[in-house]
């Protein structure tokens, strides 16, 4: 495999576990809780949806407006995810070299390969979310997660955590052992509690 496609066969297949994931999700399991900050299992499902538009811009040289809320689907999410999952693949398959490297604001020069493995990352996160919110097994893609979790390790700094009040994503890091699992160590260093029912 070629160095500048194996990020976009990573991201496919962290979006084809999300996109599982949510196929399996009942109806009478979308009001139910999630790990990811107060969303429900169809909050969740609308962010991961809207995931998709924004990092579609991304990858097509747009802006995303990060304040926009993810708007509520009434229509199968499954579906959705999964059209807008090849029009993000698309995307990034047009957008040229990945092996060199960009310039961020606020992060100075990255590989360019950067934005594909957040979105690897931010897909692996909620597949682990989705997983533990409606108890489908949260044993996933070892390589998707282990990506991941390098690159959460590497980048999430402290001025990133704190409350939801505060407006952050990630809490604090929560303690885990070594050998636990590798999805429940993504999401302890995430700030999730895997210990947390």
């Amino acid at each position: 495999m070629a160095p500048e496609n194996e990020p976009i066969v990573l991201l496919s297949r962290a979006l084809d576990q999300v996109g599982e994931l949510l196929g399996r999700v009942r109806d009478d399991q979308q009001d139910l809780p999630t790990p990811c900050r107060s969303w429900t299992v169809a909050q969740l499902g609308d962010h991961v949806v809207h995931d998709l538009r924004q990092f579609t811009l991304t990858a097509t040289g747009g802006k995303p407006d990060w304040s926009e809320a993810a708007p509520a689907l009434t229509s199968d999410r499954g579906a959705v995810f999964g059209k807008g999952a090849a029009e993000l693949l698309d995307a990034w398959r047009g957008a040229g070299d990945l092996t060199g490297t960009i310039t961020l604001p606020g992060m100075g020069e990255v590989p360019a390969r950067f934005p594909v493995d957040q979105q690897i990352a931010e897909f692996a996160m909620h597949a682990w979310d989705l997983a533990r919110a409606t108890g489908q097994s949260t044993d996933l893609d070892p390589e998707v997660g282990q990506l991941a979790l390098r690159w959460v390790r590497d980048t999430l700094r402290p001025q990133f955590r704190g409350t939801e009040a505060d407006g952050r994503a990630f809490g604090p890091e929560v303690t885990v052992t070594d050998d636990a699992p590798l999805y429940d160590r993504l999401a302890a260093l995430a700030g999730r509690d895997p210990g947390h029912a």
